[in-house]
């Protein structure tokens, strides 16, 4: 699973319900933690980051409500919100892409500080980087660099330079869901395909691009998790589309086919997850980056959970998996290792995100209790010692810029200090 890895680090300052967090992910992880605790506001931080990369920054802030629904609400009154996103891309590049969102009169807004700094596999090839400060581009590697705006990310103007445009990329192949089987059972309109949409509503076209080796795989795991099922296809109906299950019926010598809306919740559920996890897989040049999947546990039997995990540990070898989630059935696998589970609670209106903590490290360790148990007993708690608390939120470095930094002055460098506080 290590290679599939795309973000290595999240931190968030000021995001909704987080004060401040700085958590690594894994190929595969699991924020788990009871309801109201965050884990959806977690998720949602990456999930800002598509949107307004793929629509616009308006677009992202508008469906949240606008930036007084996305910055923290608080009694220090906040009035800006950061992230900073560290990667590995698929040719092995790495680095970071952070900016800083500020709040101005009547609901306005202005990117105040975004940088992108990529260090490149091959160790002779230059860095390459920009900063945008207020609207203006105070740094950058390139020779003719586009012209920056406050009220939009500046990423999407540099997509247009072949430098920036993998980490541009990268960021936009993000998919969340929270499948919606009304959504998937409905007649849906034939479409080019792309990426699977959050609800479900253009699986059928999504479906249709799949290799025939993908498609088995999607189908081999819902088999385990509906028993009798042996295959499902696009089944045109009209200018419209729907999918066609085969199902064994007892006393039927052939499967039955039964349409998607003869199918139940779980089922449909079951199905769009498994086409998120897997999709475009066959294809590495668009492959998927990161998916994130909300409470997968919906509707489903406890038995099918387990085949699920199974899922997405496979999944995870290629197109890196974050899931909530708070369902001890998820998480009762003897092979699941605690280093990919997140602790997530609410403290005094504040969302903690950490590992677990020690001594439910060293419990788990001892095989004293399972990891299921212990989120039964609400005893999964985050470690308070590596959690960047509210505090020490000026310690989190987000913006730190040390490349084609040498024509910098002293006080400039002071500056960029000043702005991470």
């Amino acid at each position: 699973m290590k290679g599939s890895t795309f973000i290595t680090r999240v931190v968030l300052r000021h995001y909704k319900s987080i004060a401040a967090c700085d958590v690594r992910l894994q190929p595969l992880t699991f924020l788990v933690g009871a309801n109201g605790a965050g884990k959806s506001n977690f998720l949602d931080s990456l999930r800002f980051v598509a949107d307004a990369l793929n629509s616009s920054l308006d677009h992202a802030l508008r469906n949240r409500g606008g930036i007084n629904d996305v910055r923290r609400r608080s009694g220090g009154h906040p009035n800006h919100f950061s992230i900073r996103l560290d990667f590995i891309l698929s040719e092995g590049a790495t680095g970071h892409y952070a900016f800083r969102v500020g709040a101005c009169p009547r609901g306005g807004y202005e990117v105040q500080d975004e940088v992108c700094m990529i260090q490149n596999a091959e160790i002779f090839t230059p860095e390459v980087y920009f900063r945008v400060k207020d609207g203006t581009v105070t740094n950058t590697s390139v020779d003719v660099a586009p012209a920056a705006a406050r009220d939009r990310l500046y990423l999407v103007n540099a997509s247009g330079l072949p430098e920036f445009r993998p980490v541009y990329e990268a960021f936009s192949r993000m998919g969340f869901y929270k499948l919606n089987p009304d959504k998937i059972r409905n007649l849906q309109v034939p479409e080019a395909g792309g990426i699977l949409m959050p609800d479900g509503s253009n699986l059928t076209s999504v479906l249709a691009r799949f290799s025939p080796a993908a498609k088995r795989r999607v189908e081999k795991y819902l088999a385990k998790i509906v028993p009798g099922i042996h295959g499902v296809r696009v089944k045109e109906l009209g200018h419209r589309e729907t999918l066609e299950f085969r199902q064994d019926m007892a006393g039927a010598k052939y499967p039955w086919r039964f349409l998607a809306n003869n199918m139940s919740d779980g089922t449909l559920r079951a199905f769009g997850i498994l086409v998120a996890l897997f999709q475009e897989n066959h294809d590495a040049q668009q492959r998927m980056m990161l998916v994130g999947v909300e409470e997968p546990e919906i509707t489903l039997h406890p038995a099918a959970i387990g085949v699920l995990l199974d899922g997405f540990r496979d999944a995870a070898d290629e197109t890196q998996i974050v899931i909530t989630s708070h369902s001890p059935e998820l998480l009762d696998h003897k092979g699941l290792n605690t280093e990919l589970i997140l602790a997530v609670e609410a403290q005094d209106g504040n969302t903690v995100i950490a590992q677990v903590d020690k001594a439910s490290k060293s419990v788990l360790r001892d095989k004293l209790f399972t990891t299921a148990e212990l989120l039964r007993l609400n005893q999964l708690q985050p470690d308070v010692v590596s959690t960047a608390r509210p505090v020490d939120t000026s310690q989190l470095q987000l913006f730190d810029f040390e490349k084609g930094r040498s024509n910098q002055s002293r006080e400039e460098r002071i500056e960029d200090a000043s702005d991470d506080q």
